[in-house]
């Protein structure tokens, strides 16, 4: 019997052949680079990153690797991975993101329009609405479309602001609300797989509270 354990290849990092993806014309063509190019590596990074996701959280979590199966003529402006604790889908569910504009990559705790209990979840972040507002540091960026690469500095961002941007989640029906991080193309820590593991580890981390809270 054999005693030797699979060992799970690391990512490296992502390079400038995967943003160049997003120049490709074409959705067959370009679909096909994604999944050559990026895919593989969002199920290494992916799969390290659930576990410790899961040990923060306290449940199980799974991977979901953006298919674009819906779309028939126009290719995808921007890819991601999504972990989440339910294994069928992660949209109608808080779920936290790793994915790639072609300028940027972005990390984000996420809650997107298909979330069918917004109300509720709304409610339970704007009850503690002041604490979670003074945890997102500074240098962290906000989202309320996370099919726009637009942001909002998490520090021009005020108390009220914050607040009102719950309230809009809560009661606009395609309202989003998104936390977390961007860099740029052209950051070194991109190429770098296991700081760039590490940056990710440690931004979930300090987002957990709105996930829990999110959760309930």
């Amino acid at each position: 019997m054999s005693n030797s354990t699979t060992i799970r290849p690391a990512f490296q990092g992502f390079d400038s052949s995967d943003f160049e993806t997003f120049a490709i014309e074409g959705l067959d063509e370009r679909m096909k680079a994604i999944q050559e190019r990026i895919q593989p590596k969002f199920k290494m990074l992916g799969e390290t990153l659930c576990e410790d996701i899961a040990l923060h959280a306290g449940t199980e979590m799974h991977l979901h690797i953006a298919r674009h199966a819906r779309r028939t003529v126009n290719p995808p402006k921007d890819t991601w991975l999504a972990i989440a604790a339910n294994k069928r889908g992660y949209k109608q569910h808080p779920h936290f993101q790793i994915g790639l504009f072609d300028d940027h990559v972005f990390l984000w705790f996420a809650l997107i329009y298909e979330v069918p209990d917004k109300q509720a979840i709304a409610g339970r972040l704007l009850a503690s609405q002041d604490e979670l507002y003074r945890s997102i540091p500074e240098h962290y960026v906000l989202s309320f479309d996370h099919m726009q690469k637009r942001s909002v500095p998490a520090g021009d961002l005020t108390a009220e602001a914050f607040g009102d941007a719950l309230v809009r989640f809560r009661d606009v029906k395609k309202a989003e609300f998104l936390v977390g991080r961007h860099f740029d193309q052209q950051d070194p820590i991109l190429q770098k797989g296991d700081a760039f593991t590490r940056m990710a580890k440690e931004t979930f981390e300090s987002l957990m509270p709105f996930y829990r809270t999110a959760r309930g």
